[in-house]
């Protein structure tokens, strides 16, 4: 209430007329497939029987996440670069910034679980769906979505209840941390502090299971006699390691660091990594890598 900025102003990608249509035809050809891909992947796994595991229950999870992650950044963009309309409310910052932070956090702690999920699979298979049940499964998905939601109303009331009262020009096609801290005229050191603690300690603590899930799984693998059961394991686990890969790598980057290591070209790069690419690269990982999911790609798509 103390703030005297009432609204924000996005720089965008480009000012260039030429070079603003390239994008905006670009970035909602991407938009487009991502939605297509993520959506399709979404009715294959709720309608198709055989997708009906532990393993796809958490995939359809994070089809959904990539359906959320670039709806909430890329239309504002696209609007920026078509319409040149680079204004938002103060209060639709803090919203894009809050589903922003949630959807993220949620897919970290969500790539945990896929994790164990094949940890268990690979290590434990003649007791896979006595551990991984459907009650803990729905169980473990209702607790990341929930442990998303918290952490993201802690981050958000950490950066809005500052006080802006000098410039409003956020340096990045949406409201994101580093920038908009930035621009705050209060004293940000405590806050970034606490930020980076507890990013730290959620993400680090998410890697780690990651990380010790795929250590015994690769002991596990190597252990295996049949090299036809090595390359199926391999195969399984490969498409999840590379998104794995691709969103930790992109969002430490991003948040587990101070503010005052913000780089604007650099971070607009970073964060395209695992808002925009990542979501549109999933469906296609996966799909290519496994046949039960291009089966039933194919059955939603011949339906259609």
């Amino acid at each position: 209430n103390l703030s005297t900025v009432s609204e924000f102003v996005l720089v965008g990608l480009s000012d260039a007329p030429q070079v603003r249509l390239l994008l905006f035809l670009l970035f909602l050809a991407i938009y487009l497939a991502t939605m297509a891909g993520n959506i399709t992947m979404l009715v294959a796994v709720s309608t198709d029987t055989h997708l009906h595991s532990p393993m796809y229950f958490f995939l359809g999870n994070l089809s959904l996440l990539d359906v959320l992650c670039p709806t909430i950044t890329v239309p504002k963009m696209l609007g920026a670069l078509l319409l040149e309309d680079k204004v938002i409310s103060f209060m639709g910052c803090l919203l894009q910034l809050f589903s922003l932070i949630d959807v993220v956090g949620t897919e970290i702690f969500l790539l945990a679980v896929m994790a164990y999920d094949r940890y268990v699979a690979i290590c434990h298979p003649l007791q896979y769906l006595t551990i991984m049940s459907m009650r803990l499964c729905t169980h473990l998905a209702i607790g990341i979505w929930v442990l998303g939601f918290c952490n993201s109303i802690l981050h958000t009331s950490m950066i809005f209840t500052l006080l802006f009262c000098e410039s409003n020009r956020v340096d990045q096609y949406y409201c994101d941390i580093p920038p908009v801290l930035g621009l705050s005229c209060s004293p940000t050191w405590s806050r970034e502090l606490v930020i980076l603690v507890v990013a730290g300690v959620l993400g680090s603590g998410a890697f780690v299971v990651t990380l010790v899930s795929y250590l015994y799984i690769l002991l596990a693998v190597l252990s295996m006699n049949s090299s036809k059961s090595r390359h199926k394991a391999f195969s399984t686990c490969g498409s999840h390691l590379t998104v794995v890969c691709l969103f930790y790598g992109a969002t430490i980057c991003t948040y587990v660091r101070p503010s005052s290591t913000y780089s604007p070209r650099r971070d607009r790069v970073v964060s395209m990594l695992y808002g925009i690419l990542t979501p549109l690269l999933n469906p296609i990982i996966y799909s290519l890598r496994n046949k039960e999911v291009k089966c039933a790609l194919g059955r939603v798509i011949s339906q259609v």
